[in-house]
């Protein structure tokens, strides 16, 4: 069974100060290495011997003015990954009806504009 914790990451001269909610506050040099320190302090102040049953929620408290900024940002990122996907699916159909129609795979690569490499992938998916 996993333990949820939400941190606040507040910036200060020397980090972030991770405010652990129901637990207390530790701190971490940079918000890369956030999610690990709260779990070594979590584990140490609630007497949890297997850190791997902690999860974090690392909520980093930013400018109130680039907050609209990165919304955007990570919404545009999950749109393009989900397009991703889209193109993806529609690059493995297309490859396996030119393959059934008798196209070898060198020929595939240069209707669809990808290496050969690509191709393989493709009809291996």
């Amino acid at each position: 069974m996993s333990n949820t914790y939400k941190v606040d990451a507040r910036r200060w001269e020397h980090g972030w100060a991770l405010h652990v909610e129901g637990v207390g506050v530790t701190q971490s040099k940079s918000l890369h290495s956030a999610a690990r320190m709260a779990r070594e302090y979590i584990s140490l102040i609630e007497g949890i011997s297997d850190e791997s049953t902690i999860d974090v929620e690392i909520l980093p408290k930013i400018d109130n003015a680039l907050v609209k900024e990165v919304i955007a940002a990570r919404k545009a990122v999950h749109e393009l990954a989900e397009r991703q996907r889209e193109v993806a699916a529609l690059s493995r159909a297309a490859a396996k009806d030119l393959a059934g129609s008798g196209l070898s795979g060198a020929d595939i690569a240069v209707v669809l504009d990808v290496s050969p490499q690509r191709v393989s992938q493709l009809l291996n998916a």
